[in-house]
């Protein structure tokens, strides 16, 4: 697999990023791939109070993207885990995934909270999106092995994810896509996933973003970390 990876740095780069979503994807694509830059000192200005924007989900990708740069993340810690309440974080799926990945990403294990996404898994939840998310959190929070009590829960709905997949090899958006990638990726399905690729890298514009129109940083952050991803795994 070769692209000019360059050129997605450069436009990145180059783009008013502001918003905290935005700060802490790129920042981990960039950490992903090597380059140097100065978002985590502006990701962590915007930190107040052990959190960001009083919002679980800023929050916690924040946690993500800093867990290599930020020893001391105790007081985020306090308040994240200060926000469960019956095992969820405000009763919602996508707040309870990326809490968990963010616990992870700091070393604990949250039993409860993953035990909360299996047992309260509906049809209302069957989106591939959605799916990824929750498989996702569980790896990251515990190994995938034949003793863990979630694997089969996650092998089942890998496989589902992959069966979703339309006749081009994708999940409709270029954001979905990656977040379905990626999840497959670390639930140990990278090597059937190379039409996957190839199809996130046609979506590539010529300036190296990503995105329809004016392109959009938070698309071309998700396609750099899922090229770094699956590069990493493929050893090439």
């Amino acid at each position: 697999m070769y692209f000019k990876k360059e050129r997605s740095f450069y436009w990145l780069l180059s783009q008013d990023i502001s918003k905290i979503k935005e700060i802490s994807r790129v920042l981990l694509a960039f950490q992903l791939w090597n380059v140097e830059t100065d978002l985590a000192r502006k990701l962590i200005e915007e930190k107040n109070d052990g959190h960001w924007n009083n919002s679980i989900r800023d929050t916690s990708r924040s946690i993500s993207a800093l867990a290599k740069v930020e020893e001391n993340q105790e007081n985020t810690k306090k308040w994240i885990l200060a926000q469960q309440e019956n095992g969820a974080w405000n009763n919602d799926v996508y707040d309870t995934t990326y809490a968990l990945m963010a616990l992870a990403d700091m070393g604990i294990y949250n039993l409860e909270g993953c035990r909360w996404l299996v047992d309260n898994y509906s049809s209302e939840w069957e989106y591939p999106g959605t799916n990824s998310l929750i498989i996702n959190a569980l790896i990251k929070q515990g190994k995938l092995d034949q003793n863990d009590e979630f694997s089969a829960f996650i092998n089942e709905h890998a496989k589902w994810i992959l069966g979703q997949r339309d006749k081009n090899g994708a999940w409709k958006t270029i954001a979905t896509s990656n977040i379905c990638i990626q999840a497959l990726i670390l639930a140990g399905y990278h090597e059937e996933l190379s039409s996957d690729i190839e199809w996130v890298l046609e979506k590539m514009n010529h300036n190296g973003s990503w995105g329809k129109n004016e392109a959009s940083v938070t698309a071309t952050a998700l396609s750099l970390i899922t090229l770094a991803q699956f590069t990493k795994k493929n050893g090439n």
